[in-house]
């Protein structure tokens, strides 16, 4: 399925507010404003999507490249969104989204020739719902690859699953798809912290994750695993507090407790999917819409304003998907209390600065950690890097921040095109890669393209470490996005940072994006935000929206 175009309003340029109006506006159409406009539509509530690019969908789209004949991911590319409350509320799957379910999970090569293979220890029964039940035949084969490097490790991580599946799991998908509790009261997650026995030891609420890679590891390979995983799954750099929502989420990919899931013809068809049901139920979007203002009347929203002037009415509410810097932007400073514009535009943008490469390829990498474990190699999500947490924990993030790129990458990769054969030419294949870079301001426009070959260079060389195959004459064509081209391309990560808003301890939770605008609310009557600057952060099918419609809902009355 290519992209949707179909469902938009029919907007002359020029009406004013009274010709044309909603129940509500949703401002970005993103995957997340698609999902609150989809709920807000099912309630009853004419609503309409204005988007400033081409097309909905946000980063999580796709398009064809890296040359004639692939089709790639431009951004959001490893999604579970079956997990989320809206696959099943709008039957996406018959609206187009399928997931395929490889047996295979996570792995990381490292450079002495060994690996660690994962299994899924939850493994998929049912591919139309996502259900999983317990593959003890898995769980017992990814402990035994632990036991290789450590028997304390295999004996911490059967514990630790052991948690999970009696209480962790459960809470951590109460405290993903609830709002936040309020300062003082304690949310699903640290409720836990309360029983020694199936819940968390309290201080690792509080530690960085290499704190919590060393307090629970004694192997380099699982602590090693623990912060480059944590990094990408969470966004958290070695030195920052990923809090227990990091903590679970980390260890759920690290120790392959949870399935790895591909979209069957790219993310976009998660966008597909989600317009599809929000347009049959009669929503409406307009793309190359920029809004550049809200309106406001006597401190209730009451509109918006497009870049060309024309205005547009909302009777009942109108919804961000933008940052929380761009949002108060819509407001106008002037609306506001000094302290929350000083706290938003204090946001820190800092982690979470991707590089995206793809490459299409003639045959797929051999790695020589095959010798190890034949299983090596065919992993929906495989990490390589060094053997070294040291390196990794200490000098990595500080190279990346002097130079725009380490000495020693530490690459995610992803073969989709091993279990999705629609999205490349037949024989071919295709495989995402994921790094990390510095802050779009710390470089001129020059260096960042000088960057930009830099990467696509040092990929293909040091992919060669591990896998010998992987030369030039291997490489059809190679797409690379620094985070200076992800900020081009969606303005609302700001620095380049995915993460729109670093998820550290102080920018999560009920924390998020500030204190004062953490339960979706703003502090213009009648005007939510519900991007991932709000809690919980980071990736698609994450509650944000979810969850700000949970506040629409308790305010409006409208139903579940």
């Amino acid at each position: 399925m290519r992209d949707c175009h179909c469902g938009k309003p029919k907007i002359r340029r020029g009406e004013q507010m009274s010709d044309k109006r909603y129940d509500a506006i949703v401002v970005g159409g993103g995957h997340h404003g698609l999902i609150t406009a989809c709920y807000l539509q099912r309630a009853g509530m004419k609503t309409g999507i204005f988007e400033l690019q081409s097309k909905l969908g946000g980063a999580v789209t796709s398009e064809g490249g890296p040359v004639s004949g692939f089709r790639l991911n431009p951004g959001a590319n490893w999604t579970r969104f079956y997990g989320h409350p809206a696959y099943t509320d709008f039957n996406l799957r018959e609206k187009g989204l399928e997931y395929i379910f490889p047996d295979e999970s996570e792995a990381m090569v490292f450079d002495n020739d060994t690996c660690l293979v994962g299994y899924s220890a939850l493994k998929v029964v049912d591919p139309l719902t996502g259900k999983t039940e317990v593959s003890q035949e898995n769980f017992q084969k990814t402990l035994n690859e632990i036991r290789r490097f450590s028997k304390n490790d295999a004996d911490t991580a059967e514990e630790l699953f052991r948690r999970y599946m009696k209480k962790w799991k459960s809470a951590f998908g109460k405290y993903r798809f609830n709002p936040p509790v309020p300062w003082g009261e304690k949310n699903d997650l640290e409720k836990l912290c309360d029983d020694p026995k199936d819940g968390f030891d309290p201080v690792h609420q509080f530690m960085t994750s290499q704190q919590l890679a060393y307090d629970l590891f004694e192997s380099e390979e699982l602590r090693t695993l623990f912060i480059r995983a944590s990094m990408t799954s969470f966004g958290g750099a070695p030195d920052d507090v990923i809090g227990l929502h990091g903590f679970v989420h980390s260890l759920g990919l690290v120790l392959s407790w949870e399935p790895a899931a591909i979209a069957k013809g790219g993310s976009q068809n998660v966008t597909n999917a989600l317009q599809k049901a929000f347009t049959e139920m009669g929503g409406e979007f307009s793309v190359r819409s920029e809004v550049v203002k809200l309106l406001v009347e006597n401190g209730k929203a009451k509109g918006v304003r497009l870049r060309d002037g024309t205005e547009i009415g909302a009777r009942s509410l109108v919804v961000s998907d933008l940052s929380a810097l761009q949002t108060i932007q819509l407001i106008g400073e002037e609306h506001l209390e000094r302290k929350i514009v000083r706290r938003v535009k204090n946001i820190r943008y800092n982690r979470h600065n991707v590089i995206w490469a793809v490459l299409a390829i003639h045959e797929l990498p051999q790695y020589k950690a095959a010798s190890f474990n034949p299983d090596c190699g065919p992993q929906p999500r495989l990490y390589m890097g060094p053997r070294n947490s040291d390196y990794m924990a200490n000098q990595y993030l500080s190279e990346i921040l002097v130079k725009g790129i380490s000495s020693k990458l530490f690459m995610f990769v992803g073969p989709d095109t091993i279990w999705d054969a629609s999205r490349a030419p037949e024989g071919k294949h295709m495989i995402g890669v994921e790094e990390f870079s510095a802050p779009t301001r710390f470089f001129s426009a020059s260096r960042w393209q000088e960057l930009r070959k830099e990467f696509e260079d040092t990929i293909i060389r040091q992919w060669q470490i591990y896998a010998p195959n992987m030369t030039r004459e291997n490489i059809i064509g190679c797409r690379v996005f620094t985070p200076y081209d992800i900020e081009l391309r969606r303005p609302n990560m700001h620095q380049g940072s995915i993460a729109v808003g670093d998820m550290i301890a102080s920018q999560m939770d009920r924390f998020r994006p500030t204190p004062e605008l953490s339960n979706y609310r703003t502090p213009i009557k009648s005007f939510y935000l519900c991007s991932a600057a709000t809690h919980n952060g980071v990736g698609t099918g994450r509650g944000c929206s979810y969850n700000c419609y949970q506040m629409i809902r308790e305010d409006f009355g409208l139903k579940q």
